[in-house]
């Protein structure tokens, strides 16, 4: 039986996802082949890359990570983005350096485990999966948040962020004719008490509302067609997609909702209903 494990985009909340990992591995479920976007991208890349290390070792750079890192504040570069003198607010290097000192094959090809990114074209708006190719530029391209990031050219093509097309490949997926799919979702803020403060957290928090409801649409069209096994994003979660000051504390949370529902052993059926649009009661 082949298996897929998706892991989708979603910035900080990214580790979200290696706890959700955690509890996978614990019960010997491993992927044949790795589909990610964006922060799934260097997830699963790192995952890839090191089949048989322990999770606690992505955890570990998750846990040292802080937000100049990925999304280093530059007020002169922004001025110049405005003034229309800059296609991009931030610099991409920290992002391209972090992905450098994770990411240990030169091409996604050379992966232990087949690791498979999605980017979208920029002048062509089509989401592609990334098979082959140089695996630090597929894996940046991945998660080239536009406007952000600067597009990357792969092969004399520009690239931006695959979450702009397909952020939880599912599609992808499918079309690589598994047998059975793991999805994990990093999830959004779905408790917030007010909007975010900043013009950059609210773009990532639209642009993480709009994502789920895709994946939601997503998990309907194609849970009659294949076996999907779902993790739940985490709920209630109030963490914005800039914040990296909360690893640790998703990642155990993840791991620990992850654990009660491996446990329960829930059926592949239904699943989009615990991740529509739903309110919280006051706290």
């Amino acid at each position: 039986m082949a298996v897929a494990f998706v892991l989708s985009g979603g910035a900080s909340l990214g580790a979200v996802e290696v706890g959700m990992l955690a509890a996978l591995r614990e019960r010997g479920i491993r992927p044949d082949l790795i589909i990610g976007t964006s922060v799934g991208a260097l997830n699963g890349a790192w995952l890839a890359g090191h089949p048989d290390a322990p999770i606690d070792d992505l955890a570990e750079v998750w846990t040292g990570l802080h937000r100049a890192d990925v999304f280093p504040t530059d007020p002169r570069r922004g001025l110049l983005a405005f003034a229309g003198r800059r296609r991009s607010l931030l610099d991409e290097g920290p992002l391209r350096s972090l992905i450098e000192r994770h990411v240990n094959f030169s091409r996604l090809e050379d992966a232990p485990t087949p690791l498979h990114v999605v980017a979208v074209e920029v002048l062509t708006g089509r989401d592609v999966l990334l098979s082959t190719g140089p695996a630090v530029d597929s894996v940046l391209a991945s998660a080239a948040l536009p406007a952000v990031f600067d597009p990357v050219e792969i092969g004399g093509v520009p690239y931006m962020d695959g979450g702009v097309g397909n952020n939880t490949p599912i599609s992808h997926a499918v079309a690589l004719d598994v047998d059975r799919v793991w999805v994990l979702s990093a999830g959004h803020a779905c408790a917030l008490t007010e909007p975010p403060t900043n013009a950059l957290a609210m773009a990532l928090h639209a642009l993480s509302l709009l994502l789920h409801r895709q994946l939601v649409v997503d998990v309907e069209r194609y849970e009659p067609r294949i076996e999907l096994r779902v993790l739940p994003p985490l709920c209630p979660l109030t963490v914005s997609p800039l914040d990296f000051s909360h690893s640790a504390e998703l990642i155990e949370r993840a791991y620990n909702a992850s654990t009660r529902w491996l446990d329960e052993d829930h059926p592949p059926v239904g699943q989009a209903e615990f991740m529509s649009p739903h309110d919280h009661p006051s706290r």
